[in-house]
């Protein structure tokens, strides 16, 4: 199977990430030992688990969650193109969550062993790995901060906002449209939510003329009133290291 070169990576001239240095791009080459190709439905890394691998989503979509021990599943976050995933595994031993593709994807592989080459070799890099997971950590912040001091309403609006201007940095966007090939079962255990006050809340935003979401697209029709509704700021997402 053919594997994309990282000088022709399609996320590199996105203004969501930040260029490569030469030495940088060279390295990042000797690192990806390949790609994964995987079906909707495929549990790409499971909860417990020591996966040997580390991924960067090159294209799709998918979903982080956990597993309650009454078996009910809670929703994490979701996983878009350029996102960085089973760093966890490779500093804690074990995946404490499991990752799910929601739609065809594919991921560039990395060796975790490795890992500690990016550390000794590339400390510019090194530090772009906790970059990564401090905003993690903010992101988790501010979803906390959600599912205590936000209402129904102003969580979805505060998460289609989110996820619209997310999607669009990476260049996914057509007009004010973007794909989102998620479920509202998703969307509502992401937000604390039963499925039926999401999907009133859903209609009560769409009749506003907030936003619009169906068959897998979001299109945000007034997404400054949106950002209102859920007490936000409207800015660009940061500009974030590709790895």
């Amino acid at each position: 199977m053919t594997s994309t070169a990282c000088k022709n990576c399609p996320l590199r001239n996105r203004t969501l990430f930040t260029p490569f240095t030469d030495d940088e791009l060279v390295f990042m080459q000797s690192f990806k030992t390949g790609e994964l190709k995987v079906d909707p439905g495929t549990t790409i890394l499971l909860e417990g688990s020591t996966s040997p691998q580390l991924f960067t989503v090159l294209s799709g979509m998918g979903t982080r969650y956990t597993t309650l021990e009454n078996g009910r599943r809670q929703v994490i976050n979701f996983l878009f193109p350029g996102d960085f995933t089973g760093l966890q595994a490779g500093l804690m031993g074990e995946m404490r969550h499991s990752v799910e593709a929601t739609t065809d994807m594919t991921l560039c592989v990395f060796r975790r062993d490795d890992m500690w080459n990016l550390f000794r070799q590339h400390p510019g890099r090194a530090y772009d790995l906790t970059w990564i997971a401090a905003v993690e950590e903010h992101f988790l912040g501010e979803t906390i901060a959600s599912l205590g001091q936000r209402d129904a309403i102003q969580r979805i609006a505060w998460a289609l906002v989110r996820i619209h201007e997310r999607l669009k940095a990476a260049g996914l966007h057509k007009d004010n449209r973007v794909p989102l090939p998620f479920r509202q079962q998703d969307l509502a255990d992401a937000l604390g939510l039963s499925l039926v006050h999401t999907n009133k809340t859903l209609k009560a935003i769409r009749a506003m003329g907030l936003a619009h979401w169906s068959g897998g697209h979001l299109e945000l029709k007034k997404i400054t009133a949106l950002a209102d509704l859920a007490m936000i700021d409207l800015e660009r997402p940061q500009q974030r290291p590709l790895m």
